[in-house]
């Protein structure tokens, strides 16, 4: 089983923490210049992990001429399969959203899309905003309006029905991954996304250290209990969750090259 997103370097044993509850596979998102030299690392030294690299948007301010060239060269390293995660959250910055944190989140965006582009590699896509808004999902649908052939993963996706839409009628290849909080009891929007989108668009992630599933709700997340948030969702999908790994493993393969 593939964990399609995680943060194995904030764990204290990331060795250990890659290979449980069977994982095959998992993808190391480095979304900051010193989390993508970790990610790489990591790649380097176990067969089973793969690395993404970019910049978060909630870290925009480090997005320098020297950043952007660490990362350029880091993103053509042979273990890295993505760039990102990248895209605009106007959750943490909102008081700062209309003022410096707008145009700086969506310069590194829009290089990170080029980056992409020039690398052949997808985009990881953060969007969040706070509750009853819509600046980051209706900023990212502006975005990649203008960039119509990337690739890009909708990374912990929201349930945005609007972002939903307008991401399956894209004609570029777009994945939608659901986290741990699929599992929540009032995650109403995210747990209709995960019933109604086309099975050929689904991964399954942990987000790990963040958003552990239930029944493990309240603990550090670890790249295995993405096993809790497939069993959820093959339930609210009536699949046998044998079925829906096979499913999600081939769709993680093929939204990241993976071998």
């Amino acid at each position: 089983m593939i964990d399609s997103h995680c943060h194995l370097d904030y764990l204290d044993d990331p060795d250990a923490a890659r290979g449980e509850l069977g994982l095959s596979a998992v993808v190391c998102i480095g979304a900051s210049p010193e989390h993508a030299r970790n990610a790489v690392a990591l790649a380097e030294q176990f067969p089973d992990v793969y690395a993404t690299v970019g910049l978060h948007p909630t870290d925009a301010p480090q997005d320098t001429p020297e950043a952007r060239a660490e990362l350029e060269r880091l993103a053509a390293h042979p273990r890295v399969v993505g760039i990102g995660e990248s895209g605009l959250d106007a959750y943490w910055t909102e008081t700062d959203w209309h003022g410096t944190q707008r145009p700086a989140q969506l310069a590194a965006f829009e290089w990170q899309l080029d980056l992409s582009r020039r690398t052949g590699k997808p985009l990881v896509i953060h969007t969040r905003d706070r509750a009853g808004q819509d600046h980051a999902h209706l900023g990212v649908m502006d975005v990649l309006a203008g960039w119509p052939d990337a690739a890009v993963i909708l990374h912990c996706f929201s349930g945005h029905a609007g972002l939903l839409d307008f991401g399956l009628r894209r004609g570029a290849p777009t994945f939608f991954g659901f986290a741990g909080n699929t599992t929540y009891k009032n995650a109403h929007e995210v747990q209709a996304a995960a019933r109604t989108v086309p099975l050929e668009h689904l991964l399954v992630e942990t987000d790990a250290p963040f958003l552990a599933p239930v029944p493990k709700r309240g603990k550090p997340n670890r790249p295995g209990y993405v096993r809790h948030t497939l069993e959820f969702i093959a339930g609210l999908r009536g699949l046998d969750a044998a079925e829906l790994e096979a499913v999600t493993d081939a769709n993680a393969r093929r939204a990241y090259g993976l071998g």
